[in-house]
């Protein structure tokens, strides 16, 4: 029985353009445990979310492995839930069916389907807006939307894309609240990408700091801001601060370089 729940072992992706091999992904070995809240990030372009795809199951290592659960994941990985910064609802369904829609996908019983349904449109916060469509929706509702159906079948990991890249500071304050107290709540693991820093800080157990490509893993920080962390006030923190300055240290040659965030 592993430990982890996530394992890059030596972990390398090369894809080609136009003929020419492109090393997306360099050599990156980390693991994650199970319940852990961990951060990646890292400029443009450094496998970032490559990294989530593997794991996903959506495309596979040049080199090295990528294990879940203590094994090899050759397939679509079903006990993970993907979040990405686009939300992809569809949009001839109301909230509730697009809610209900991967439970239909699994033959789940109308009656524990409508249930669960109901359940996870109350934990996010969209209760009385089950019968709107996504067009009618501000762009934070639509990103609920999509966390409760990518939460509706209850995944052991949750992969987060720049999930609240898009939207206006508030709003991703309001939002990262959110996901942090769903976090608690269920106890499930999650891995998210971002590109700014003090939502990593604000978030994570852990920050781990990608390269520019090809990626390879430059340091990983342990954030030991006490839980559960208020999003509103946790910057005003002393080690708030001190986190941030180790992280754009470790940033800086690639940022120098020209490389985008």
């Amino acid at each position: 029985m592993t430990s982890e729940i996530i394992e890059w072992r030596a972990v390398r992706k090369r894809f080609w353009k136009a003929g020419e091999p492109v090393e997306a992904l360099g050599d990156v070995t980390l693991s994650i445990t199970p319940g852990e809240f961990i951060a990646i990030v890292g400029p443009s372009g450094c496998g970032k979310s490559t990294l989530l795809n593997m794991t996903a199951g959506l495309m596979k290592p040049s080199a090295g492995d990528v294990l879940y659960g203590g094994n090899r994941v050759a397939a679509v990985n079903t006990r993970v839930g993907y979040l990405t910064q686009k939300d992809t609802l569809f949009p001839w369904l109301n909230v509730e069916a697009n809610v209900r829609m991967p439970l239909e996908v699994r033959g789940v019983a109308a009656r524990q389907s409508r249930d669960a349904v109901a359940g996870m449109i109350n934990m996010v916060g969209l209760d009385g807006f089950e019968r709107h469509y996504p067009h009618e929706l501000s762009g934070g509702m639509r990103k609920r939307v999509a966390m409760a159906r990518t939460l509706i079948y209850n995944p052991e990991t949750l992969l987060m894309d720049e999930p609240f890249g898009a939207l206006d500071a508030q709003l991703k304050l309001v939002l990262q609240d959110e996901l942090l107290r769903i976090w608690q709540r269920t106890g499930m693991t999650i891995v998210f990408v971002t590109h700014d820093l003090d939502e990593a800080v604000t978030l994570a157990d852990r920050v781990a700091v990608i390269s520019a490509r090809p990626g390879k893993l430059r340091m990983v920080i342990d954030v030991d801001l006490p839980r559960p962390r208020n999003v509103f006030t946790v910057r005003y923190e002393e080690q708030f601060g001190g986190h941030l300055k180790v992280l754009w240290r470790a940033l800086s040659e690639d940022i120098q370089r020209g490389e985008a965030l």
